[in-house]
């Protein structure tokens, strides 16, 4: 989903929430919590957007910010294996 997915979505009350995935070494990911799918959020190419801080995040966000943004630490084993915990 892009930013511009998102904006339309939000608008249209589709969005519940903004995921500010955190990673080891520092890396974040951004994911929009639509119900029960967490649909990453990507740029007009395709690639995973990556926010360097949650400033920073606030930034790219602030035309949604009225949704609410949700720090989400990653599990380990889900990094290092791929495998949601759910599934295990």
């Amino acid at each position: 989903m892009t930013l511009h997915d998102l904006t339309v979505r939000a608008q249209a009350g589709h969005v519940e929430a903004i995921n500010l995935v955190s990673l080891a070494g520092g890396i974040y990911l951004l994911e929009a919590q639509v119900g029960a799918l967490a649909l990453p959020l990507q740029d007009d190419h395709g690639e995973a957007l990556h926010p360097r801080s949650v400033e920073h995040a606030r930034e790219m966000l602030h035309h949604v910010s009225q949704l609410p943004l949700r720090l989400v630490q990653a599990e380990l084993q889900d990094e290092m294996c791929g495998t949601p915990a759910a599934s295990r």
